[in-house]
């Protein structure tokens, strides 16, 4: 069946999940990118105001429960399962990738101002720095868990620990099971 959008993965893959909020992230890093581009000459229009909603709802909303999928669930349960080798690399790229999420948080907060700004026709100035440092920061951070993290857990977990991550993912979202 050919669909006209990209459908979700369900939670009975969370593995499949995290790589497609991943995803949405860079489409959303992309879409500051072409703000950038569009700002100068046409100002917070209707265009550049429904771009700052967008990216404003995706890490307002959906990217702090990515955040505890992997904090409050993944990174944890690997660290139980993992040993040997994983437990040394886990162990090396644990800090961080927590402190990246923390970083990631910070700049946000610069972000989120100016985004605001823009969606509310209020203001056209969108940081160039603070746009590619963030875009850069997420990019790296996600090609760690997309090369390190997620290959470890489909190699580790068993169908339990996967259910179980899934179950907490969906639960986190508040969507039934």
């Amino acid at each position: 069946m050919n669909t006209l959008f990209d459908s979700a993965p369900g939670f009975d893959q969370p593995l499949a999940v995290l790589k497609h909020c991943h995803d949405r992230i860079r489409k959303q890093l992309a879409t500051m990118g072409k703000l950038l581009e569009h700002l100068p000459s046409h100002g917070a229009d209707q265009d550049a105001q429904q771009a700052a909603q967008s990216v404003l709802n995706y890490f307002i909303k959906a990217a702090p429960l990515h955040h505890e999928d992997e904090e409050i669930n993944l990174l944890p349960e690997l660290q139980a399962t993992a040993r040997d080798e994983d437990a040394s690399l886990l162990a090396s790229l644990l800090p961080k990738i927590l402190s990246q999420h923390e970083d990631m948080a910070a700049q946000w907060e610069q972000l989120k101002k100016q985004l605001t700004a823009i969606a509310a026709a209020s203001a056209a100035n969108l940081s160039e720095a603070a746009v590619k440092d963030f875009q850069a920061l997420y990019n790296e951070h996600m090609q760690t868990e997309e090369t390190q993290i997620a290959p470890m857990a489909k190699r580790l977990f068993s169908d339990e620990q996967m259910a179980a991550l899934g179950a907490a993912m969906q639960a986190r979202r508040g969507i039934a099971a």
